[in-house]
């Protein structure tokens, strides 16, 4: 579980960069990152509107298992 600053930190980021947000939580080769881009193109709100979404709602370690797991994400046992 991510710590309260990280994720303070990463909406912050998230606001000013979206897709930099969600590759931080998500990592840069994910589905919601490659959203949160072309969101972003379109619009910066949309961008930034899903980047939050992303952020705080989806949990990433559901769709990974531990042989899946993004490079820079810690294994919870």
């Amino acid at each position: 579980m991510p710590s309260n600053c990280e994720i303070c930190c990463e909406i912050v980021i998230a606001i000013l960069l979206p897709p930099v947000g969600v590759c931080f939580r998500h990592g840069c080769c994910s589905v919601e990152f490659w959203i949160c881009l072309l969101l972003t193109i379109l619009g910066y709100v949309p961008g930034i509107i899903y980047a939050l979404y992303a952020i705080i709602f989806i949990d990433r370690d559901e769709y990974f298992d531990e042989y899946r797991r993004p490079l820079y994400a810690p294994v919870y046992e």
